[in-house]
C-alpha cells in the first residue's frame, strides 16, 4: 500500500488561483491524501521539524506543489526544505527517505516561450529542474517526471484570465492525479 503526502509551498494559498485549484481538484479526486499547507501551518515561519519529518516518514509518495518563484520554490518552502531535509534524516549514512518517490509539481507565471534558449530567460524549463534532480539524488529519492504548467501569472488578471487559469489548473490537476496514481498503483493515502 502507498501513502501519499502533498506539500503545498504556496506562500498564501488564499490568494492563489492555480495552486488552490490544483490542490482542490487533487483533494476531491484523492480524498485520503494528506495535504500539508505550509502557509497555514507556519504563518510565523517557525517549522515544526519533528512533525514534518514524521509526515515524510509516513509517506511513500511525496509531492511538492508550488508556484515557481524566482526560478525555484517560494521562500517558506525553501525554509521548510532547509530545516527538514537535514543530514542524518534526508541524506547521509543514517538517511531515512531513501526509495520514496518524489513528484515535483509547479505552476510558472510566464508563458512557455520565455523558457527557451531564444526566450527572455535564455534557458529551457528543464534546466531549472537540476536543483530538484540533485536533491533527489542526494536524498536517494526516486524522482518522477515533473508536472508543470505555464502562463499562471498573477499580473493582469481579469475575469477572462481567471477563468483561463482555472481551466489550465484543472488540466494540470488531472495530469498530477494521473502521475500520483501511476506512481502509487496500490493507492492508500497518508493520514
Amino acid at each position: 500500500m502507498q501513502n501519499v503526502l502533498i506539500i503545498s509551498g504556496h506562500p498564501n494559498i488564499n490568494e492563489s488561483i492555480g495552486n488552490a485549484t490544483i490542490l482542490g481538484e487533487v483533494a476531491t479526486a484523492l480524498p485520503e491524501a494528506e495535504i500539508r499547507f505550509l502557509d497555514a501551518l507556519y504563518p510565523d515561519y517557525h517549522i515544526n521539524v519533528a512533525q514534518e519529518q514524521q509526515a515524510l516518514l509516513n509517506a511513500d509518495v511525496i509531492v511538492w506543489q508550488f508556484p515557481f518563484s524566482w526560478y525555484s520554490v517560494p521562500g517558506l518552502m525553501k525554509l521548510w526544505i532547509d530545516q527538514v531535509f537535514v543530514h542524518g534524516f534526508a541524506h547521509g549514512s543514517a538517511a531515512k527517505l531513501g526509495g520514496k518517490k518524489l513528484i515535483i509539481s509547479f505552476t510558472a507565471g510566464a508563458p512557455e516561450g520565455l523558457y527557451s534558449a531564444e526566450g527572455l530567460f535564455g534557458h529551457d524549463i528543464q534546466q531549472y529542474l537540476t536543483q530538484f534532480e540533485t536533491t533527489a539524488l542526494l536524498c536517494n529519492l526516486d524522482l518522477q517526471d515533473p508536472v508543470y504548467t505555464f502562463g499562471m501569472s498573477y499580473a493582469g488578471r481579469d475575469e477572462a484570465k481567471v477563468l483561463e487559469q482555472k481551466t489550465l489548473a484543472k488540466v494540470h490537476a488531472a495530469r498530477l492525479i494521473t502521475a500520483i496514481k501511476q506512481t502509487a498503483p496500490a493507492l492508500k493515502m497518508a493520514v
